[in-house]
């Protein structure tokens, strides 16, 4: 993954937990992941916009 092994990642594990503190991880986490899942979402929305727009122009053709 991206080049590094295992002990890069352990190390980069532990400089991030002597950073932000046990306490503050999981809200970190938790802040990406809702962040991954709106833009998720508004991925899927994009999509299905044009999508529906292409269906709406194929239908004026006929």
């Amino acid at each position: 993954m991206f080049g590094l092994g295992g002990s890069e990642m352990i190390v980069i594990l532990l400089v991030v937990l002597l950073l932000f503190g046990g306490k503050k991880i999981p809200e970190l986490m938790r802040g990406l992941g809702n962040g991954i899942r709106e833009f998720n979402d508004a991925k899927k929305n994009v999509k299905e916009q044009i999508e529906e727009g292409m269906k709406a122009k194929e239908q004026e053709k006929k």
